[in-house]
């Protein structure tokens, strides 16, 4: 039974897909993009981790995905997966094996690297301190590739900041805390399924050698890379759409 509660939304039907966000996001910010596309042909389980200050761990927020998504009464599921969630699906892969059926990992990590653990610190410690407006920029200057950044006119930079400063989703802060102590490396040998790695190759918060190292650790794994920076989805919307959908059409999954 998990104490982890989420606040699901389900989308089309067929076969299962279900979505696990990053840290400091939420569905959509992180998928609304892709959802339309891949409720034509799938039911979409759709969760958003507690937006308040419910203590999570690797293994509670993954078993409470399965949970939503069996509660939905989607048996079997593709987890498509971004950033911090990367995490959560291969640990719910291998916790729960006869549920998961596929896995597409984008911008992921199997534990925090150096960068990645100061950025999820900072993220802390500026929210503890109330300094939103910092905390916006260090996103801004790290969620996105610098091309992206540098070729924004500043007021539109400045409307960015704001925006982001004004509506930061509650639950960011033990996201981040997750983020600093996740490790599924142990776990990444025993994934058996289909199994998509998108590297997000001009990205600042998660270094692409992480994405390059859970596709040469699961056996099996396709890799494919996107210039862009972390929030992909923003920068290179279609693209990544496009490689999602093959992966799906061509495992039958």
């Amino acid at each position: 039974m998990t104490t982890i509660p989420l606040h699901t939304t389900v989308y089309g039907s067929g076969p299962g897909i279900v979505l696990a966000h990053g840290a400091g996001g939420g569905i959509e910010s992180n998928f609304g993009t892709v959802i339309p596309a891949l409720a034509e042909a799938h039911t979409v389980v759709a969760s958003d981790y507690p937006g308040d200050d419910t203590p999570l761990d690797l293994d509670g927020l993954a078993d409470a995905l399965v949970a939503a998504a069996v509660d939905a009464g989607v048996e079997t599921f593709t987890i498509v997966a971004f950033s911090l969630g990367t995490a959560v699906a291969v640990r719910a892969a291998v916790r729960h094996p006869e549920r998961v059926t596929g896995l597409l990992l984008t911008a992921g990590l199997a534990t925090p690297d150096n960068r990645a653990r100061l950025i999820a610190r900072s993220w802390q410690d500026l929210l503890d301190r109330g300094e939103y407006e910092s905390f916006a920029r260090l996103v801004v200057l790290t969620g996105f590739s610098t091309g992206f950044v540098n070729d924004l006119p500043v007021a539109t930079i400045d409307d960015i900041v704001a925006q982001t400063a004004a509506s930061i989703p509650g639950g960011t802060r033990r996201q981040a805390a997750l983020v600093e102590s996740v490790d599924t490396t142990a776990d990444l040998a025993a994934i058996a399924v289909p199994t998509l790695v998108v590297a997000t190759t001009a990205d600042l918060l998660v270094d692409p050698a992480n994405s390059r190292a859970l596709a040469a650790a699961i056996p099996g794994a396709e890799y494919a890379e996107i210039e862009a920076g972390h929030v992909v989805m923003v920068e290179r919307p279609d693209e990544w759409h496009k490689l999602l959908t093959d992966f799906l059409d061509r495992n039958e999954l």
